[in-house]
């Protein structure tokens, strides 16, 4: 896999916002979704969409795929599905005497996993090493996926027939999860009366390029964190597994994932430090789809009631005050 230099961050908080402009002027969704699509992107992640049917959420990763001038593919989840569809085979060559290996459709810079939940559990699992370590093993050896290599899945609410739940360990991959909601009445009339209605993308050009966009996220991971500030995320990660409604919480790479998401948001505000608004801003998309309720069950209904012991564990942890700021944006705690 290919790796590039940080670009400055002017240059990449300039790049982030484009991409948002650009992908909010073609879609009909909000423009936070957008923001969360975006953030998701450069942070190194990977976005997993819940929602009905038809409201744009395969559109959204094609047109962040044409925004970075990136190979796009379209996976279609299907129950009799398997692993060798995702990863590739490996076909025998008659002219040459050997197995010449055919790289599946997982080999491009965004991946598009429609319907990720109607596939079988064991071509679901098959994602996980390429969510997990940016490769794939097929007929024993390793083969790695392109950089950057972005899994944008969309999931069917779990209530539709069909459907099977995503394991766990694999709603682990997700860095965020959020859902689209129908658009908003001005915005569905616009979609109908747009010459580009059958083809929202047409007008969407290219923002960046790909080297552009390996520098974006190698510039996330120059973020300051400081010492509060991620005491507060593994405060809020804590606090998941000492709820009462909560059966199993967050797991450590939950941690990781929103420190990771909380340093995208602060590059998009065109700062070189984390405060704790960021992480707060991102935890519910974060931590919410990660969570094992005591309740038990799946589909939208238990989601939401999760997303909301979320925002409950965020109004009782303790953010840490900025006494002071360092010279660098850092935090002190607050003395109390």
């Amino acid at each position: 896999m290919e790796h590039s230099e940080s670009a400055p961050l002017e240059e990449s908080t300039t790049l982030a916002n484009a991409l948002i402009d650009a992908l909010d002027a073609v879609l009909s969704c909000s423009r936070s979704v957008v923001e969360l699509a975006v953030a998701t992107f450069i942070a190194g992640g990977h976005l997993l969409l819940e929602d009905v049917p038809g409201v744009g959420k395969t559109t959204l990763a094609r047109a962040l795929g044409t925004a970075i001038g990136g190979d796009t593919r379209r996976i279609q989840f299907t129950p009799d599905m398997l692993p060798g569809d995702l990863t590739g085979v490996s076909v025998y060559n008659q002219r040459t005497g050997s197995f010449d290996f055919h790289p599946g459709p997982l080999f491009a810079n965004i991946v598009i996993a429609d319907e990720v939940n109607r596939a079988n559990p064991k071509a679901q699992s098959a994602m996980l090493e390429a969510m997990g370590e940016g490769q794939v093993s097929a007929d024993g050896r390793t083969w790695p996926l392109p950089d950057p290599f972005f899994v944008v899945a969309t999931q069917n609410p779990i209530e539709l027939e069909g459907t099977y739940p995503l394991p766990e360990a694999q709603l682990d991959r997700f860095m965020a999860c959020t859902g689209f909601g129908y658009p908003t009445a001005e915005a569905e009339c616009a979609m109908l009366t747009s010459p580009d209605s059958a083809q929202p993308l047409r007008s969407l050009h290219e923002v960046c390029t790909i080297e552009q966009a390996r520098a974006m996220r190698s510039s996330v991971a120059q973020i300051m964190l400081s010492a509060p500030v991620a005491r507060y995320i593994v405060d809020i990660v804590s606090a998941t597994r000492a709820h009462t409604g909560i059966r199993y919480g967050a797991s450590p790479r939950a941690g990781l994932h929103l420190a990771a998401m909380a340093r995208a948001k602060a590059l998009m505000a065109g700062r070189g430090f984390v405060i704790p608004e960021d992480v707060r801003a991102v935890a519910v998309p974060v931590l919410g789809h990660r969570l094992v309720l005591r309740d038990g069950g799946y589909g939208v209904a238990v989601m939401d009631h999760a997303k909301r012991l979320v925002t409950e564990i965020l109004d009782q942890v303790a953010v840490p005050r900025a006494e002071q700021r360092t010279a660098i944006g850092g935090f002190l705690r607050h003395e109390r």
